[in-house]
């Protein structure tokens, strides 16, 4: 794992210890954390409730950033920690345009692991590839295929 996203990881793990509601991370880094080596990382994508969304907003040092909401995602809470080792984004409530609707955007499982003896929180497989088949973007469904080689 490069040495960015891993301390990225234990930065987000850190300033997590005093959110009270449960929170994932997702995306490229969580398909990392599974153990998938041939990706590209530009980013940590967290999600949390609205109010744990600020609290690691600030213990991260990053600012909320009004969310449009115009483009095929939106949040109740949205913000970005850009002076970490790799940039941080935090959502909280997302949500994805279904043609004319929007449909919530978020998990059911929670998997707990480590990196070093920080404690992080993943989705489980399935569950990261349902949100990936939600969104369906090309992007979204080859990471579908990446991540149901690890349950084949």
């Amino acid at each position: 794992m490069p040495s960015n996203l891993r301390g990225g990881l234990i930065a987000i793990g850190e300033a997590a210890r005093d959110l009270r509601d449960p929170w994932w991370i997702f995306g490229g880094a969580a398909m990392a954390l599974y153990g998938l080596t041939d990706l590209h990382v530009p980013d940590i994508d967290v999600m949390c409730s609205p109010r744990d969304a600020r609290i690691l907003l600030a213990a991260l040092g990053g600012d909320v950033v009004v969310d449009p909401g115009e483009g095929l995602f939106r949040s109740a809470v949205f913000g970005r920690a850009p002076d970490q080792l790799i940039m941080i984004e935090v959502m909280a409530d997302l949500e994805v345009r279904d043609g004319a609707e929007w449909r919530p955007a978020g998990f059911t499982s929670r998997r707990q692991v480590f990196i070093d003896d920080t404690p992080l929180f993943i989705p489980d497989v399935r569950d990261h590839i349902a949100l990936y088949r939600l969104f369906g973007r090309p992007k979204d469904l080859v990471r579908v295929e990446q991540l149901e080689r690890l349950i084949a």
